[in-house]
């Protein structure tokens, strides 16, 4: 009995630690109610809205987590580890969540989970309970048949709630799709070489789409973490109208 009771202490003691490690929330008023931004791990992140509870492309166990509400809704970007985490998914109570995904995401799923998975190609829309869901390309360049990114297997999004734009970029490079964007009021863009871009091309695609907010995520590559405070003094120093929001996504 002592020695379950000193497993459950340890075990508690590192889901409190990790959830004291988590960065803070932030909050996004919109034109119906608030919606909070939860950054988690890496390319992970959980958006809450109106009693909605958002999980993006979940990673990085159950314990990651705590404290949170269980998701109505589940996105998920591509089919690598840090995006389609199936040891994570197993975890966490998605009984009650609608998973929405590309093709090649749903077709390596379990068959439960693919049972509750509407798939969802670039350019194509999905409302679930207020939220729309645009699905938009995202993919290396050059487009190359050993791409570990080609264009059309992933999606980023482009989500509506309560009349603001989220915009998550997946695993993209520097691409049209993404320079184009327009009135998007929140950004998170990706930047880990040689997986996606660099600060530079980030930097530069931002001020060109000009989202009113931009959270460097997903930014640790083979070299270690990315240089966000450059990518931060890049857009500074040409458009101090974006907002760009650092935060800790790999708890150090």
């Amino acid at each position: 009995m002592k020695k379950i009771l000193t497993v459950v202490i340890f075990y508690c003691s590192i889901t409190f630690v990790l959830a004291q490690q988590r960065a803070e929330a932030d909050t996004i008023a919109t034109n119906d109610g608030e919606v909070i931004i939860q950054p988690i791990l890496h390319g992970t992140l959980v958006l809450s809205w109106n009693n909605q509870t958002v999980y993006i492309d979940p990673y990085g166990g159950i314990e990651m987590f705590d404290g949170l509400k269980d998701p109505r809704l589940i996105l998920i970007t591509d089919i690598h580890g840090d995006h389609l985490n199936q040891k994570t998914l197993d975890t966490l109570e998605t009984d009650r969540a609608q998973f929405i995904a590309p093709q090649a995401v749903k077709e390596k799923l379990p068959e439960e989970m693919a049972r509750r998975t509407a798939p969802i190609e670039n350019g194509q829309t999905i409302v679930f309970e207020g939220i729309e869901i645009l699905a938009i390309p995202m993919y290396n360049l050059p487009e190359t048949e050993d791409s570990r990114h080609p264009k059309g297997r992933g999606n980023g999004y482009v989500l509506t709630i309560g009349g603001k734009r989220f915009y998550i970029s997946g695993d993209t490079e520097d691409i049209p799709e993404m320079r184009n964007l327009q009135n998007i009021d929140v950004a998170f863009v990706c930047m880990n070489l040689p997986y996606t871009m660099d600060v530079n091309q980030a930097a530069s695609a931002v001020i060109e789409f000009q989202p009113s907010i931009v959270y460097p995520y997903h930014y640790r590559g083979k070299d270690g973490l990315s240089d966000v405070e450059g990518f931060k003094q890049q857009i500074e120093s040409v458009d101090l109208s974006i907002e760009v929001r650092l935060r800790n996504w790999y708890m150090e």
